[in-house]
């Protein structure tokens, strides 16, 4: 992706997750904006974007971080922003997968995996995705989930659009850590 197609998307999704008021938007219900309310707000306020390349990173971006559906769009996952996004309980797979680095395995130790200011903590499908997502502020260590026994356990999960899986916590029994 292009260094401006990168920064555009990156700058979309802090709005859509984070911060829609920085540019005089509000969510409606499940997160969503008209796309032309959207490009709008964006246009008044010095980040133009036309529907043409809002369509490129939609279709084209590994991460998969928006939806369009009905001329609207939103954040597919990684609300800090209390969005319902109305997803519905799924059956994880036995096993799933937390990239995250090593400064932060002390902590994982004692309280496992928080939300941290977000809806959920993500979970990835297969250990590759893991590493991808941890190596973004390091050296990636990824984490073991074991879903079946949280699900048995009575935990909720989530599958979002883009296949990300959301729980609303991991406690550290669930982990299983490198050694």
């Amino acid at each position: 992706m292009s260094d401006r197609l990168t920064s555009t998307s990156k700058f979309l999704a802090y709005v859509l997750r984070h911060r829609p008021d920085a540019i005089g938007i509000t969510l409606a219900e499940g997160g969503w904006v008209e796309v032309d309310v959207l490009l709008a707000a964006l246009a008044r306020h010095g980040r133009a974007v036309s529907s043409e390349l809002l369509d490129r990173l939609v279709a084209g971006a590994d991460k998969q971080r928006f939806e369009v559906r009905d001329g609207r769009i939103r954040a597919a996952q990684g609300h800090s922003v209390r969005v319902d996004l109305h997803l519905e309980p799924s059956l994880p797979p036995p096993v799933l997968y937390h990239g995250t680095v090593a400064r932060f395995l002390p902590s994982i130790r004692v309280g496992g995996l928080q939300s941290r200011g977000r809806t959920h903590v993500h979970l990835s499908p297969d250990r590759h995705t893991a590493a991808t997502v941890g190596a973004r502020r390091g050296d990636p260590v990824v984490l073991g989930i074991d879903a079946a026994g949280m699900h048995a356990g009575g935990f909720t999960f989530y599958r979002a659009a883009n296949g990300v899986w959301l729980t609303d916590r991991v406690p550290p029994q669930w982990i299983t850590l490198p050694e």
